[in-house]
């Protein structure tokens, strides 16, 4: 599979003549793609999908199958979306999908909690979304989010070191400047060579293959 790093949270994922997008949000610019077989969506925020993505996306292709938790059904109301949670598999095209977690990592006690699942895909590439649900197998590629309300950089490294994949890369990192992203790379370095893996760095755009 070859991985394609967007802009934030946004990854598409390549196998064959096979694509599959995750997480097309607002701070991502439109992008194109070849042989779509679907679109993931972890949790129902905006910088996690938008109607513009989806439809564009969805006229690109003919149509595909949209996939995402309960939350984002309801947010995106105008779609046919086909609710996972926790535990649940899917496929498609050749891609094999497992869902894990099934909330989104606290911000504050004010704001309530939302709908969020981890994706991994063919056993390989691990995605959690907005959160640190950790999956129940081991890990090849983690993408491992930096820069979030939500998030402080040492849970971030506590959850590198519990899921130890082999390799990781920094997602999630729109929220934070330059040198915070410096900072959030060599911390997440740190914390994947403690079980003998490897950090890459990436900018949108870069493709990494697992």
């Amino acid at each position: 599979m070859e991985i394609t790093k967007h802009v934030h949270a946004c990854l598409t994922i390549r196998k064959g003549a096979e694509t599959l997008v995750v997480d097309p949000g607002v701070l991502t610019p439109d992008f194109d793609v070849d042989g779509l077989v679907g679109i993931v969506l972890t949790h129902e925020h905006a910088d996690h999908w938008t109607p513009e993505h989806l439809r564009r996306l969805l006229d690109a292709s003919g149509g595909v199958p949209i996939v995402g938790p309960a939350g984002v059904a309801a947010a995106a109301s105008d779609f046919d979306v086909d609710v996972v949670d926790a535990g649940d598999e899917r496929t498609l095209g050749s891609f094999a999908l497992r869902f894990f977690g099934g909330t989104h990592a606290e911000i504050h006690s004010s704001i309530p909690l939302v709908d969020n699942v981890g994706v991994m895909v063919d056993d390989a590439l691990y995605y959690p979304g907005d959160s640190y649900a950790v999956p129940d197998r081991p890990v090849a590629l983690l993408a491992t989010p930096c820069g979030a309300p939500w998030l402080k950089i040492g849970e971030a490294m506590d959850f590198v070191l519990e899921v130890a994949p082999r390799a990781t890369f920094a997602t999630h990192e729109q929220p934070i400047s330059d040198f915070g992203r410096q900072m959030a790379n060599d911390r997440i370095r740190w914390a994947v060579e403690q079980g003998g893996g490897t950090h890459h760095v990436v900018e949108p755009g870069s493709v990494l293959t697992v």
